[in-house]
């Protein structure tokens, strides 16, 4: 077989380079379709995507370059203005972003817009404006919710720039160069709201969408179709050799029975949308969501003034390291979009992660039922590292998660006010009194003989592991446990006691605050992933600068230095705090918008109404 072959070392498998377009072959399921040509031949040998682990540590004599960890949200679909489950899906992108950051990665963190379609065109009727108009306006609302949240991406794509277009139809003709493209009529029943071709057997009663609780509507068009049963086998070889490709185990679970069920050829064309990127060579067509959307993670990568190819942003960055989604989008993400990869000739991503849905107070949001949950609301009245942290720390990441606004408060208040807040601000009060707010030993020294030093060390490795495994709950949990164990410290050996009795206990009590101090600092660090604005004003309060902060990683990117800055020893002796001001106040205590517990002024805990503007919390 002609062409590079491309190892994947995280998950052990070969694919093929786009130098070399796959050529598998196998029988096509029909699935109701009424043929008008011939679809592609169906008999050739299979790719066989095993191999051994390989330890890859050069190629010939030249050093392997470190890969980039590439990660991508869904591209949002601008049929509405965003909502917190699409707040939800970015914020967790953005805690693994800025984590494999610390790590001292070169990380491309992938978001953006799909914004072509039935859907989006009949939005923009409603509003009287033109499809572009309602685009530019939606997703310029992405962009500000996203800088509202600290969402610090990399590569914002939308489906309607130019170059976009081009890396579209090129892997279009790719695909159908291998002969994976056909024409057909298709009749069936259609969701308007999916833009999908639903089987009967999927259908609640009259033929209403499950998901969309809508009917759907009785359709026959002259589509082009991509012969996606012919990958039945290679699916499943996929899925065999890499049980790490789709994540939590039991979304692996679900994609394998679909697959095990039997794949039908899906429709990648409609003729009734005028709204879309057209068809190369067929103007009477445009292409449909999932070969135009998907593509937008390949696009994204292009760099600037970069000529538009699929070989230049492929050579970017592809594959991803992580496609992060919402569950109800994992079929074509699992399913379809290794399929079309592999008849493009392109690598696989890493690995699919398909996380759940939020409710509130038990109940699935709905404009129907009044309950939506509006992500720039809750920033406004709450601040952000509050909208982050309380999402990541009581939503088990890939399962479904709730709200309720009382939990919210008393999570928030507790973990980040009280456990964290109050122990930092408490004993730099003790410093400032008793020490002149200066340090009186190394954080090394003072913890000589302390088993409250290997605690920490052991927490904050926790933490890094459950961040690496992607349990961000848990990694939340480990860094909280170090806050707990640090007024656990503070009441047990009680310094401002000892300061009172003067002498080696006044030593004593020195060194205590510089411990407490410690763990706070390396808090700083572990938390920052997921409260980035919090995590700042702590490190200035240990008289960092803000350029300090910025610069803080996990470990060193110079191994052979030893310098960890999640490890135990970075207060030195004779640095001086800042005044003690609490870095976080509690919500009933904070004037809406604000976060840095600067006021007192009382919010109103009463429920707001929010605005009914989302459905169900999916990307």
């Amino acid at each position: 077989m002609a062409g590079r072959v491309l190892f994947s070392l995280p998950n052990g498998l070969w694919f093929l380079s786009p130098l070399s377009p796959v050529n598998s072959k196998s029988n096509h399921l029909k699935n109701r379709l009424h043929f008008r040509q011939n679809p592609p031949p169906s008999s050739s040998k299979a790719v066989t995507f095993c191999s051994y682990r390989n330890h890859l540590q050069s190629v010939g004599e030249e050093p392997v370059v470190a890969e980039p960890f590439v990660l991508t949200t869904p591209l949002y679909y601008v049929n509405a203005p965003p909502h917190m489950g699409s707040a939800y899906t970015t914020i967790a992108a953005d805690v693994i972003a800025r984590f494999q950051r610390l790590l001292g990665k070169k990380v491309i963190f992938v978001t953006g817009t799909d914004e072509h379609g039935e859907k989006i065109a009949a939005a923009a009727t409603a509003q009287g404006s033109s499809p572009s108009e309602h685009c530019d306006t939606i997703s310029h609302a992405y962009k500000m919710l996203w800088k509202d949240l600290d969402i610090a991406y990399d590569k914002f794509i939308r489906t309607t720039d130019p170059n976009h277009e081009v890396i579209v139809k090129e892997f279009y003709s790719r695909v159908l160069a291998n002969g994976d493209i056909y024409r057909a009529d298709y009749e069936g029943l259609y969701c308007v709201n999916c833009e999908e071709y639903k089987d009967e057997k999927e259908l609640l009663e009259n033929n209403w969408c499950p998901m969309h609780l809508k009917p759907c509507v009785r359709r026959k068009e002259d589509n082009y179709f991509f012969a996606l049963s012919k990958y039945q086998k290679p699916l499943e070889e996929v899925l065999t050799c890499n049980p790490d490709f789709v994540q939590p185990s039991f979304r692996f679970n679900e994609v394998q029975n679909w697959i095990k069920s039997g794949l039908k050829d899906f429709s990648i064309s409609r003729a009734s949308v005028d709204w879309g990127i057209p068809v190369p060579n067929d103007n009477k067509q445009t292409i449909y969501v999932w070969f135009d959307a998907l593509l937008g993670y390949i696009s994204a990568l292009l760099e600037d003034n970069e000529q538009p190819t699929l070989q230049s942003a492929v050579s970017s960055g592809w594959p991803v390291s992580l496609h992060l989604i919402g569950k109800d989008i994992l079929r074509f993400h699992a399913i379809y979009w290794p399929a079309m990869l592999m008849s493009a000739g392109l690598s696989l991503p890493k690995m699919v992660f398909g996380h759940g849905f939020l409710t509130k107070d038990g109940m699935k949001m709905g404009k129907s039922l009044g309950n939506t949950l509006e992500p720039k609301d809750l920033v406004y009245r709450f601040g952000t590292d509050a909208v982050r942290y309380f999402f990541l720390r009581e939503v088990e990441f890939g399962n479904d998660g709730d709200y309720s606004e009382d939990r919210f408060i008393n999570i928030v208040n507790a973990h980040l006010a009280n456990t964290i807040g109050n122990l930092l601000n408490r004993t730099l009060g003790l410093l400032k009194k008793n020490c002149q707010s200066t340090l009186a030993v190394d954080s090394t020294i003072a913890a000589e003989g302390s088993a409250f030093k290997d605690t920490v060390e052991k927490l904050v490795e926790k933490a890094r592991v459950q961040y690496d495994n992607l349990s961000l709950s848990s990694a939340c949990e480990a860094v909280l446990e170090i806050g707990n164990a640090g007024n656990l410290y503070m009441d047990e050996h009680a310094p401002w006691s000892l300061f009172k009795q003067g002498g080696a206990s006044s030593e004593a009590a020195a060194k205590d605050l510089v411990i407490i101090l410690e763990a706070v600092r390396i808090i700083a660090i572990a938390l920052s992933p997921v409260t980035p604005r919090l995590c700042l004003r702590i490190y200035s309060q240990l008289g960092y600068s803000k350029d300090q902060f910025d610069a803080i990683t996990w470990v060193s990117l110079s191994l052979s230095l030893r310098l960890f800055e999640t490890k135990w020893g970075g207060l030195k002796g004779g640095q001086v705090m800042a005044q003690p001001k609490p870095v976080f106040a509690r919500i009933e205590d904070r004037t809406e918008g604000e976060e840095g517990g600067e006021t007192t002024k009382e919010v109103m805990k009463a429920k707001k109404k929010i605005p009914e503007t989302q459905g169900v919390a999916k990307a």
